[in-house]
């Protein structure tokens, strides 16, 4: 890309100069003469150029500091301009090997004029095409957001649908089988939660609380009643809010592997605590000393929450994960809850 970008550059400033030679060339001079000449402006309006490009205008004319910007501007052209005057000095004396009068200030008036017309020039359509690329940059954004917004209508209906779905399925399901009906209920829950309540930045703790239990209960009905799971978050007090679904991951990665090893206890364990400010989270659980190929491949949930601690709580929070073989803990820690 960079490298493109030199070229077009290079591509630029050529057909500059030879549209300088045959266009602005003096018919009392001869070919080599104007080549020389063009040259000598393509360098100073070329230095100017980049000083504006690169310096000036994204350092002071877009940051609104226009007397500053302005000084450097003309600075620029006079120095460039100033120089000239014993460059074209040398260049009549050695290169064209003319002995005509020479008007220092003639000269300086002459650069002055046509470094400032030329730099103009290129900086003022540069900023034309950036304009119309940002222009288009827009258009495409706004076109993105309506796509959007669109497509997020059109999805509202599946969430009445899925819960229609669910009354109906709730209403064919045997009375007497409450299990069944009571976990079809907490799903609902957990899913009306998902959908309604955690499109904001932050949440109460004891809704993010109530939704693990709903999530602990659809599981109790999933694994065996060997593996014993306990939540603790009793110490939880006063109104703390946190990032929705900030802490499920975890869980469900627990219970994902936790392991059923005969002739010993398997168990997850959950907690929340509260220390002044602090909030602790901790999650463990224990799981086959095998390792499957699903479990090597796992790891996108915590990877995914890691990057929201990441931008959500940057330097307030740590997190320890611990692997032992035979059981895995997460120790979460957010600062200044």
């Amino acid at each position: 890309m960079k490298f493109n970008k030199v070229i077009y550059h290079i591509a630029f400033w050529l057909l500059a100069y030879l549209f300088w030679i045959f266009i602005f060339r003096n018919g009392t001079l001869v070919l080599t003469h104007a080549i020389t000449i063009q040259f000598c402006y393509l360098v100073f309006v070329s230095a100017n150029y980049y000083l504006n490009a690169l310096y000036a205008i994204p350092h002071l004319l877009n940051k609104k500091r226009y007397v500053t910007f302005g000084l450097v501007f003309l600075t620029g052209i006079f120095i460039t301009a100033l120089v000239r005057v014993p460059v074209s000095a040398w260049v009549v004396t050695h290169i064209f090997k003319m002995n005509a009068r020479f008007s220092a200030v003639s000269v300086f008036t002459d650069s002055f004029v046509n470094i400032l017309f030329w730099v103009v020039c290129i900086l003022a359509a540069q900023m034309v095409v950036e304009k119309m690329r940002s222009q288009v940059y827009i258009e495409q954004i706004e076109k993105e957001r309506a796509t959007n917004e669109l497509n997020f209508l059109r999805a509202q209906f599946n969430p009445h649908f899925l819960f229609n779905s669910i009354n109906s399925i709730y209403g064919h399901i045997d009375k007497s089988n409450k299990d069944a009906r009571d976990m079809l209920l907490v799903f609902s829950e957990m899913l009306r939660y998902q959908l309604y309540e955690c499109n904001v930045e932050q949440i109460d703790l004891n809704r993010e609380i109530n939704y693990i239990r709903n999530y602990i209960a659809i599981q109790k009905g999933r694994i065996d009643e060997k593996v014993m799971v306990n939540l603790c978050a009793d110490d939880i007090s006063g109104q703390i809010y946190v990032a929705p679904l900030l802490f499920i991951a975890f869980v469900e990665n627990a219970f994902k592997y936790v392991g059923f090893n005969e002739g010993r206890v398997n168990k997850v364990d959950i907690s929340l605590r509260q220390e002044r400010d602090n909030l602790f989270f901790r999650v463990y659980n224990t799981k086959d000393n095998f390792t499957g190929r699903d479990e090597r491949s796992s790891g996108l949930g915590i990877a995914n929450t890691k990057r929201r601690l990441e931008i959500l709580y940057p330097q307030k929070h740590r997190l320890d994960i611990t692997d032992s073989g035979d059981s895995f803990e997460i120790n979460l820690v957010l600062l200044n809850v």
